[in-house]
């Protein structure tokens, strides 16, 4: 299992940080790296979760995405994966902080083969500056739309 922890600070309120994160409409593979359209599809949706399918060819996963906008808090629970298992999945938590938000991350997986092993022995150590460079750059867009 690999757990990575990082947080991500953005001028953007709570509550448009969250509208980023749970914003499963067309433009989404444009706004998130590890997102392609062909591997991106929105099974069900609801108030405050959603079922999705999300990735790239390397390594997609279906979610569930489950969000309590009070508490600012989003966690996305792997259901199916060609690299992770059950128990993998991402937490959010969005703390107001001066002048916007700090996004507080945290990863865990538990791979389920070979290309998920390799990938989750890398993640404890590029884990925290390569996925932060990527949030900071899609809350980055977002600050300027």
């Amino acid at each position: 299992m690999a757990t990575t922890r990082f947080t991500v600070h953005t001028s953007l309120s709570p509550s448009e940080v969250m509208a980023v994160i749970t914003d499963f409409g067309p433009q989404r593979s444009r706004w998130w790296p590890n997102v392609d359209d062909a591997h991106f599809s929105v099974h069900a949706q609801g108030p405050g979760w959603a079922e999705v399918t999300e990735g790239t060819t390397m390594g997609w996963e279906r979610e569930r995405y489950s969000w309590d906008a009070a508490s600012g808090i989003v966690t996305i629970d792997t259901l199916e994966s060609n690299l992770w298992g059950p128990g993998s999945g991402w937490r959010y938590e969005l703390v107001p902080a001066a002048e916007g938000t700090d996004l507080r991350v945290s990863l865990t997986r538990r791979p389920n083969s070979f290309r998920g092993r390799l990938v989750a022995a890398l993640i404890p150590i590029v884990g925290p500056r390569a996925l932060g460079r990527q949030f900071q750059a899609v809350l980055r867009k977002a600050e300027s739309r």
